[in-house]
């Protein structure tokens, strides 16, 4: 959940986009849009899971390079995340809107789903995680199943919450102040999760 956590807190395009998307519309329709962000999360961790899974029998003999990659790749997205936040801040850059036009939940879950499956760095962060645990044995498949059930439900709980918080909570997360506090926050958690692999 923590992974989860990591790469679905910043609030970026997609995240004031949602928050946009609700009070524009409606719960309904902005919870299945969260759904739609949640559900391209769960399928690039179930992605990182599967594809360490069928990688980790030629991983093994470099297991101590292969956390060591891993963790300076956490680090580099912490540290990217962290100062494209504090850029953007500075600058007052705003992420540039994507126009969705959605009229419905289901076209509101695809539209969402669309987007956040395009950006390809989600799948790099879980793959880190899930590739730099594979130097001793196997995961069972009941962690692999939790490990992409909790990422998929941290993903859900952040984005129903920003759907949920609509307006009110918009102005607050979206606004220059909430999306540097969100993701110097996901940044942390991020580079916690590398220190804890190198320690490990």
């Amino acid at each position: 959940m923590v992974a989860g956590y990591g790469i679905a807190m910043p609030v970026g395009a997609v995240g004031a986009l949602l928050v946009a998307l609700t009070a524009r519309t409606s719960w309904r329709v902005g919870a299945a849009a969260a759904l739609g962000v949640a559900s391209a999360d769960g399928v690039y961790a179930l992605v990182a899971v599967v594809g360490g899974a069928a990688l980790a029998p030629a991983l093994r003999p470099v297991a101590g390079p292969l956390r060591w990659a891993s963790v300076v790749v956490l680090a580099a997205l912490a540290c990217r995340g962290a100062a494209t936040a504090i850029h953007r801040h500075r600058t007052g850059e705003l992420a540039q809107r994507s126009v969705v036009t959605t009229t419905g939940p289901l076209r509101a879950w695809l539209a969402f789903l669309g987007i956040t499956l395009l950006n390809p760095a989600t799948v790099v962060y879980f793959a880190a995680l899930v590739l730099a645990g594979q130097g001793a044995a196997v995961p069972d498949r009941p962690a692999k199943a939790l490990f992409v059930a909790a990422a998929f439900v941290a993903s859900a709980s952040w984005q129903l919450l920003l759907a949920g918080g609509g307006a009110l909570l918009g102005r607050v997360l979206s606004g220059p102040g909430g999306r540097l506090w969100t993701s110097l926050v996901s940044s942390a958690v991020i580079l916690a999760l590398a220190v804890r692999l190198l320690l490990g």
